[in-house]
C-alpha cells in the first residue's frame, strides 16, 4: 500500500475506533510478541466470522485516539523476528501479511495486517483459540468454533463421516506414527505422556481426525489398514511409483498414506551428484533430491488432491527429475505466489484433512511447503522446482535432479547473496522461458544475464561486482583449463583422435547455451591452443589429421 492508501486506511480506522477486527496500542518503545500473536488468533478468527479478508493491529495510537508515536518495530530484524515468532506459535502457522510503517501527524505509527482465518479452519495460539468480545480479547466460543469448522464441512469430501467405519479399520502402526507427530508439534505444549495415555478415539478427536466420535475418510486416508480402501470405493486410494527410461518398473502404494508416502519415497533412487565450484578443486557432494521435498511434494499432492474425481497421485522418476501429478486445479493463487512467501491461503479444497495433516506434523496450512522446497533447490544449487497447469483440473510439479545450465549452478555457489527473486528469474532463463522486462533490466545491471531477448543466458560467475570484468574473464579462463584438460585426459586414454571424434567427446560437455557454430569455435580454439603450447600434435593431412600427445 503506498503512503497515501495507508494514511486514508488509518484515517478511517482511528474514526470507526476498536472492534472485533481492530486494535490500538500505545507501544511507546515495545510490545509484548505473545500479546500480539493472541490479538492475531483473536483478529484472524473475527475476520473469518465476519467475511473480511483481514484485521488490523495499529502500533502508536493510545486509548484517547492520540497519536503518540512508537518505535516498536523499528529495524528489520524486530519485523522478521515477529513475524516468524508468530508464524510457528500460531498452531496452524499463520503470520501478519504485512507490516507497515508511515509518518502520521509528524509521528512514526506501524500497522500490522492480520489476514482472516482460512474457511473451515480456526486460528489458535500456542493451543487456545482467541476470540474478542467487544475490545477485549476472550476465548473462542463453542458456537463460534463450530461456524468456523462447519463452513466447509458440506462441500469437504475428506471431512464426511464413514458410517461402517471403526477404529478396528485403522492401521496400529499408523496410529502410532500419528500420536509421535502430533507429540512433536504439541512439545511446548502438551506433556508427552499426557498424549501417551490417550484412548485411540481421545487422541482422533484431538487430532482432528474425527467427527462427534466417526471416523472420517480424512482418517482412513492417512491411518487406515491396507484392507479398508473398499470404505472410500470408488475412489482407488492409491499412490503410484513409476520408473521410466532405460529401465521401467512401477508400484502401486495403498492406505494408510502415512507412512506408505514415506515408503514411496525410500523407492525413489537418490544419488549423489558431484559439483565442482568455481576457483576450487574439490567437488562438492549433493543428494540428487531433497528427501523434506519429495515428502513435502507427496504430502501436498495428498492434501489438496480433488478426491470427487475418483484419481490416485502418481510420482513418475525419470533420470534426471521427479513429476508429481494430481488431481484438481492450483485452488488459490498460483505457485509464484507461493515461491516467493509473499500469499497466505485464504481457502483449501479439503480443510479438514489439511487441518489434520497439519496437527501430524506433516503439512503447514500457510503455503510455505513451496517456498521451503525452492529454498532447498537454491541451497543445493539446483534448477528450481516447475508447475504445470496446463491441463484443466491436474496440477503436474516438476523437480529436476540435475544441471541444466552450468552457469547457473556455479552462480548460486558463489552468489549466496541472491534475492529469491533474482533467482526465480535466472531459473527461467536457463530454462529459456520468458522473464519480465524489469527482471531483465535488474540481472542484466548486475551482470548476472547476457546476450540479447528472447536468447538471453546466465553470465559466467560474478563473485564480487566491485571486479566483475576481473571475476568474469578468469572464471572463463577457468572453463577453457577444464575443457583442455579433458582433451589431454582423452588423448591418454585412447592415444589418438580425430577432430570429429574429439567434438563429440565434448559436445555435451560444453555450455548448452553455446550454439553448434560457437562449440565448433570452441574446439577449435582449445586445439590450437594446446597445439601452440606443445601439449598435443596433429599427424595427417588436414581432412584425416589425427590428434595425440607430443
Amino acid at each position: 500500500m503506498t503512503a497515501t492508501e495507508l494514511t486514508e486506511l488509518l484515517d478511517r480506522l482511528i474514526a470507526d475506533w476498536e472492534n472485533e477486527v481492530v486494535e490500538f496500542k500505545t507501544a511507546s518503545n515495545q510490545y509484548s510478541a505473545d500479546k500480539t500473536g493472541e490479538y492475531v488468533s483473536a483478529i484472524a478468527n473475527e475476520a473469518n466470522l465476519r467475511g473480511l479478508t483481514a484485521g488490523w493491529m495499529v502500533f502508536g495510537i493510545d486509548n484517547d485516539r492520540d497519536v503518540v508515536g512508537t518505535a516498536h518495530l523499528s529495524t528489520s530484524q524486530s519485523l522478521q523476528s515477529l513475524k516468524h515468532y508468530v508464524q510457528h506459535s500460531i498452531d496452524q502457522g499463520l503470520t501478519l501479511r504485512e507490516i507497515y510503517e508511515i509518518e502520521y501527524k509528524g509521528k512514526r505509527v506501524v500497522l500490522a495486517e492480520i489476514p482472516a482465518a482460512p474457511a473451515g479452519i480456526p486460528i489458535s495460539w500456542k493451543g487456545d483459540f482467541r476470540a474478542r468480545a467487544g475490545e477485549s480479547l476472550a476465548p473462542l466460543s463453542l458456537d463460534k468454533l463450530d461456524q468456523i469448522r462447519n463452513q466447509t464441512i458440506g462441500t469437504d469430501w475428506t471431512a464426511v463421516v464413514v458410517e461402517d467405519a471403526t477404529i478396528a479399520h485403522l492401521d496400529q502402526s499408523a496410529i502410532a506414527r500419528a500420536r509421535q507427530g502430533f507429540t512433536d508439534r504439541h512439545a511446548a505444549r502438551i506433556p508427552a505422556a499426557e498424549i501417551a495415555a490417550w484412548s485411540d478415539a481421545t487422541f482422533l478427536a484431538k487430532a482432528r481426525l474425527a467427527r462427534d466420535g466417526g471416523i472420517t475418510r480424512a482418517a482412513l486416508l492417512l491411518l487406515g489398514s491396507d484392507t479398508s480402501t473398499h470404505l472410500l470405493s470408488p475412489h482407488p486410494a492409491q499412490l503410484t511409483w513409476k520408473l521410466v527410461g532405460q529401465e521401467s518398473a512401477y508400484r502401486h502404494f495403498r492406505l494408510p498414506f502415512l507412512l506408505n508416502a514415506t515408503e514411496l519415497a525410500s523407492q525413489i533412487r537418490n544419488v549423489q551428484l558431484r559439483l565442482l565450484p568455481p576457483n576450487e578443486l574439490i567437488y562438492r557432494e549433493i543428494s540428487k533430491y531433497d528427501e523434506r521435498s519429495i515428502l513435502e511434494a507427496l504430502y501436498n499432492c495428498v492434501a489438496h488432491q480433488d478426491y470427487t474425481k475418483d484419481s490416485r497421485v502418481i510420482v513418475t522418476e525419470s533420470v534426471d527429475r521427479l513429476v508429481f501429478e494430481s488431481v484438481g486445479e492450483f485452488y488459490d493463487g498460483t505457485p509464484d505466489d507461493y515461491a516467493l512467501e509473499d500469499r497466505t491461503p485464504r481457502k483449501y479444497r479439503n480443510p479438514f484433512l489439511v487441518e489434520a495433516m497439519t496437527e501430524l506434523n506433516l503439512i503447514d496450512q500457510m503455503g510455505y511447503g513451496i517456498h521451503r522446497m525452492v529454498q532447498d533447490q537454491v541451497r543445493r544449487f539446483l534448477p528450481l522446482p516447475d508447475y504445470d497447469l496446463s491441463r484443466p483440473g491436474e496440477v503436474k510439479l516438476t523437480i529436476p535432479g540435475g544441471v541444466i545450465d552450468e552457469a547457473y549452478s556455479r552462480l548460486l555457489m558463489v552468489r549466496t547473496d541472491l534475492p529469491l527473486d533474482d533467482v526465480l528469474a535466472l531459473d527461467r532463463v536457463q530454462k529459456h522461458l520468458p522473464i519480465a522486462d524489469d527482471a531483465v533490466a535488474r540481472l542484466k545491471r548486475a551482470k548476472l544475464i547476457e546476450g540479447r531477448k528472447p536468447r538471453f543466458h546466465v553470465s559466467a560467475v560474478v563473485a564480487d561486482a566491485t571486479d566483475a570484468r576481473a571475476q568474469y574473464m578468469q572464471t572463463r579462463a577457468l572453463d577453457d583449463e577444464y575443457y583442455a584438460k579433458l582433451v589431454v585426459e582423452y588423448l591418454e586414454r585412447f592415444g589418438q583422435g580425430t577432430r570429429k571424434e574429439i567434438d563429440a567427446f565434448l559436445w555435451n560437455k560444453l555450455p548448452d547455451v553455446l550454439t553448434a557454430d560457437q562449440k565448433q569455435s570452441k574446439v577449435h580454439n582449445l586445439l590450437t591452443r594446446l597445439r601452440k603450447q606443445g601439449a598435443i600434435e596433429s599427424v595427417g593431412a588436414t581432412r584425416s589429421a589425427r590428434w595425440q600427445l607430443s
